[in-house]
């Protein structure tokens, strides 16, 4: 029998603005006692292997001085880019720059951010996809076809990776496997994905 505190919760929302920009965010608290020595930058490189291991090597970022790339397959073909990372204020930033699953009129807008932010009950690890404008929406004015296509295909897969990814951190970190429960969290208004 698990009682509340054996349970990691992760708080989701993912959804879709009036502009037609995608609001995505996951966080999970945990325990100060195990975040010792975590850092943005760290998120970011276990968050790196987690996509390569996640997708079984259909995705693999390369990183080089230019910035991030999630290639497809090992080939040159970038799904999306990122500017090399920024960090300010306990905040790691990616700015989306390009690859073929962004609008290309709206590649250099978006951002996915990595912060640990302290709380009462431990450190808030959050990841945010904010700004961005997938390609398979198409237009600031996305069919219901087109909004559902990508409902069911980019928004369900980047939030089973992210949901997944902090429970792999919080195991790291734990060394227990630890039941999770998922919580929908309404920070933004828009159309839920």
């Amino acid at each position: 029998m698990h009682t509340d505190r054996d349970i990691q919760e992760i708080a989701c929302q993912q959804v879709l603005l009036k502009d037609s920009s995608v609001f995505s965010v996951q966080w999970s608290i945990l325990p100060l006692r195990i975040t010792v020595g975590l850092t943005t930058r760290r998120l970011l490189e276990r968050y790196l292997t987690h996509i390569r291991r996640a997708t079984l090597s259909a995705i693999r970022p390369a990183q080089s001085p230019g910035g991030i790339e999630f290639r497809l397959l090992g080939s040159r073909l970038s799904l999306i880019s990122f500017l090399p990372p920024e960090e300010a204020d306990g905040v790691l930033i990616l700015h989306i720059c390009g690859g073929l699953l962004v609008q290309s009129r709206n590649c250099h807008r978006g951002e996915l951010s990595f912060s640990l932010q302290p709380t009462p009950a431990g450190i808030k690890a959050c990841l945010q996809l904010s700004d961005y404008y997938p390609l398979i929406l198409g237009s600031s004015t996305p069919s219901p076809l087109r909004r559902r296509l990508y409902r069911l295909t980019q928004a369900a897969i980047h939030r089973l990776v992210t949901v997944r990814f902090l429970m792999r951190i919080h195991r790291e970190l734990t060394g227990n496997v630890t039941p999770v429960r998922v919580l929908n969290v309404n920070l933004c208004q828009g159309e839920p994905l």
